[in-house]
């Protein structure tokens, strides 16, 4: 294991580099986007319209920040935790072709992910759940949202990190992930118990 501050945006060398058990802190703009913001982007592309914000060799945050605003019109983070990423998976290819390097969030996503980690040189890193006011204090500042009509928690805000994590990173480039890990070992154990209940 090694731990690794990057900045963003990354390049292929770069997440090759990265593998499960590695931790890394982040540098430069996060963007948050959950279900909604994921189809927003999607419209975007198939109506062959630029995107608000580059994402290519940049990290998206499975994420619904609570933000609040200044006098001046600014917005401040408040806390930021991780939402559940397994609803993305559908938006795995699409986000991959997309250059987007990191994906952060909770849970682990499943095969359509690691296929498109491994076809676009990407990785996922566990933010730990829990830890919103920590992870906040990696955060120092924030672009206006993207899509507030939709509500706080499904905008997507461009946040400007400075060692942001820590993260762990649980599934990498080369189709290793510890989520598949952990749920071998739970077979194993659940049959040794089966087997001596017999």
């Amino acid at each position: 294991m090694a731990t690794y501050e990057l900045t963003l945006p990354v390049d292929d060398a770069t997440i090759e580099k990265l593998h499960v058990g590695d931790i890394i802190y982040l540098n430069g703009q996060v963007c948050t986007a959950r279900d909604i913001a994921h189809l927003k982007l999607r419209e975007l592309a198939e109506e062959g319209k630029p995107f608000p914000e580059d994402l290519r060799g940049g990290a998206i945050f499975h994420a619904g920040p609570v933000m609040k605003k200044d006098a001046q019109g600014n917005w401040h983070l408040s806390v930021i935790g991780p939402t559940t990423s397994i609803r993305m998976e559908p938006h795995a290819d699409f986000v991959g072709a997309q250059g987007v390097k990191i994906l952060i969030g909770k849970g682990g996503m499943g095969p359509g992910t690691r296929a498109a980690l491994q076809k676009y040189k990407q990785v996922y890193v566990q933010a730990c759940p829990g830890c919103a006011v920590v992870l906040a204090a990696g955060i120092v500042g924030s672009k206006a949202p993207h899509w507030f009509e939709h509500g706080m928690p499904e905008a997507m805000w461009p946040l400007q990190a400075k060692h942001f994590g820590p993260f762990l990173v649980t599934m990498d480039s080369y189709g290793k992930s510890r989520y598949d890990e952990i749920h071998e070992h739970e077979q194993k154990v659940e049959e040794e118990i089966l087997a001596k209940l017999k």
